[in-house]
């Protein structure tokens, strides 16, 4: 087992709480130091009281599902043998009511393309046999509810 951490951290300043007109911009802060702007969605939380230029949560959400999935590919086709030059995934979460009537988010759809190169090319079926493989592999996918789609792209 391994714990893994994140700071969150916002602050009121000299904003009014009470009346719910506050910012929503914050920092993530990462182990590694890496400092993240996060904010509310400006789809939940009109702007000004949020960022659109920063990642929110459901984005983030997303990302996660799409980078652990990117991370288990290279692995597993590295250890098949196959050169993996670049990875390209244009990943998409929907928002909507579950079925207890709350809001999750109900399906997350990654987008992979890959590029491959050297002698030992693999076919269409290798490819989505290591998609399969990586989305089994993948520790966010297996910790969440959410439809989880892989639609490599060729």
């Amino acid at each position: 087992m391994h714990e893994y951490t994140a700071e969150v951290v916002w602050s009121r300043g000299d904003q009014t709480f009470v009346d719910n007109r506050y910012s929503r911009a914050h920092r993530w802060r990462f182990d590694g130091g890496v400092e993240v702007a996060a904010s509310s969605s400006p789809v939940v939380v009109p702007v000004p009281l949020s960022d659109p230029s920063a990642v929110d949560p459901e984005e983030a959400f997303v990302a996660s599902l799409s980078s652990c999935h990117m991370l288990w590919f290279l692995f597993l086709a590295g250890r098949s043998g196959f050169c993996v030059d670049a990875y390209r995934d244009v990943a998409a979460g929907t928002l909507g009511k579950n079925a207890e009537g709350k809001m999750a988010m109900l399906r997350v759809i990654l987008r992979p393309q890959v590029r491959f190169s050297g002698a030992k090319v693999p076919s269409s079926e290798e490819v989505a046999r290591l998609h399969h493989q990586a989305h089994e592999q993948c520790y966010i996918a297996s910790s969440v509810r959410s439809e989880i789609v892989v639609e490599p792209v060729h």
